[in-house]
């Protein structure tokens, strides 16, 4: 019996395992190619169409039976394909219709639906689980909602000039290859340091939304205040509280660094960065002490848990404004999809795995015994927040460049609109003196009324 439920259980960890990967590789894929549409395309379509796309494999997997499980891994693939274009296009839109403290504040709320969402979908899925007595109910019901979205954002949010907010009225239209937008990103060392920071923190998310509640389910049988399971399945309420404790922390983080940002930004200009480290290294602290207390309290450890992911999460919003302030806007969706794709491929990707790989590791060094299972999953963790401390020093690396960064693209704005004004001007002096001796010779009205503002044309067009 005993073999059967391990082999149960770790057929069930490599199931939930397993789609998490499908959906984040799927992502890392198709995040730079719509990074790349998005910088060159109308983004309302493309944004509309990914969530349709994600809505429809959304529904259609609902009605996969268990005889095709291939097919419903290869749906979880297809819906991080839908996810990746929303996520890399949303992001610029909104930096397009706002500028400065606004544009912080309408990141936030974007930002917010993440923690929101999910909460949600926790609620939901599982209301409709309950109401019709079927799991499948649960992928069904989203895509309703996903569709209305999809519809209201084709018909209602307008698609703005790149680079609309950054210059009043100035439509920048400067187009680069590829190749060239990449090594000007990889010239960005904001860039570069907020991207690294942003895989920290997704490493240490990762980790922990895969391992803390086994972890606490191990601290309650060390303390007696548990039982150790012995069911093929079984189920713990501190999987559902570590959810609840992460979607409202997600919305405080997110709340609190968008209004510390703005405030701090009257004391310095590199308050962006500064906010994110300093959040960084006081997650650190607190996640520090989840292990240092989570063998006498576990009601102590939550605590701990609630204040390190909120100091976490504060960054969200955050880094996305220090990228809409150091890329100018015609690289804004590649930047992006970029970030996501390295915070993905060196934080969340992986990092499940390699905590249960060492886990599994120091298990094997020692006897097995409740004790040491609950401690070696604890040093594995313990990984984390040296990882957020890394991430905090990359965020300090960002404010020792982000002034400058900041001032290179804002003048590379500058001047873009300097060049479509001065090439406007060039047109028409061009132009106009071909039209003027062919039609005015037809018209003499039209000549004498025409003639002044073809000579202040042409004076102006000697005086540039």
């Amino acid at each position: 019996m005993c073999h059967k439920v391990i082999k149960t259980q770790i057929s069930m960890l490599c199931f939930f395992l397993l789609f998490p990967t499908v959906f984040i590789c799927s992502f890392m894929v198709a995040a730079p190619i719509f990074g790349y549409l998005g910088d060159r395309f109308n983004r309302k379509v493309i944004l509309s169409c990914g969530i349709f796309f994600w809505s429809i494999v959304t529904l259609l997997s609902s009605f996969i039976g268990k005889e095709y499980y291939w097919l419903f891994v290869l749906s979880r693939g297809l819906v991080g394909i839908g996810e990746s274009s929303y996520s890399s296009i949303s992001p610029t839109i909104i930096g397009d219709l706002f500028t400065n403290n606004s544009r912080t504040m309408m990141l936030s709320v974007f930002y917010l639906a993440i923690p929101l969402g999910s909460g949600l979908g926790y609620i939901l899925g599982a209301s409709a689980k309950v109401a019709a007595g079927d799991w499948h109910w649960a992928l069904r019901v989203s895509p309703l909602l996903g569709m209305t979205a999809g519809t209201l954002i084709l018909l209602f949010v307008p698609d703005p000039k790149r680079g609309s907010a950054d210059q009043m009225g100035g439509r920048i239209r400067t187009r680069t290859s590829w190749l060239c937008d990449m090594k000007a990103l990889a010239k960005n060392r904001s860039y570069v340091f907020s991207s690294l920071a942003s895989a920290a923190v997704s490493f240490a998310t990762g980790a922990f939304g895969m391992w803390i509640p086994l972890y606490l389910v191990r601290a309650q049988i060390v303390q007696k205040t548990a039982e150790a399971c012995t069911k093929e399945i079984c189920s713990s309420t501190d999987s559902l509280i570590f959810g609840a404790i992460t979607c409202v922390t997600g919305l405080l983080g997110v709340v609190i660094g968008a209004a510390t940002t703005r405030l701090c930004r009257q004391k310095t200009e590199r308050a962006d960065p500064l906010v994110c480290a300093v959040s960084m290294l006081g997650s650190a602290i607190f996640i520090c002490l989840i292990f240092v207390v989570a063998k006498k309290s576990i009601v102590g450890a939550y605590v701990c848990i609630f204040i390190g992911e909120t100091l976490l999460f504060l960054n969200w919003a955050i880094t996305a404004d220090i990228l809409m302030f150091v890329v100018i806007p015609t690289r804004r969706a590649t930047a992006v999809a970029f970030q996501s794709f390295t915070s993905h491929l060196l934080g969340d990707a992986g990092s499940p795995y390699l905590i249960g790989l060492i886990s599994d590791a120091l298990q094997q060094s020692y006897t097995t015994s409740a004790l040491w299972r609950f401690l070696s999953l604890g040093y594995a963790l313990m990984l984390c927040p040296f990882i957020i401390v890394l991430g905090g020093m990359f965020f300090l690396a960002t404010a020792l460049f982000f002034l400058d960064d900041r001032d290179k693209a804002e003048e590379q704005i500058a001047v873009d609109v300097r060049r479509l004004s001065v090439g406007a001007c060039v047109y028409v002096s061009v132009c106009l003196p071909q039209w003027f001796s062919t039609f005015s010779a037809q018209n003499k009205v039209v000549r004498d009324r025409t003639a002044p503002l073809y000579l202040k044309v042409v004076e102006h067009r000697h005086e540039h």
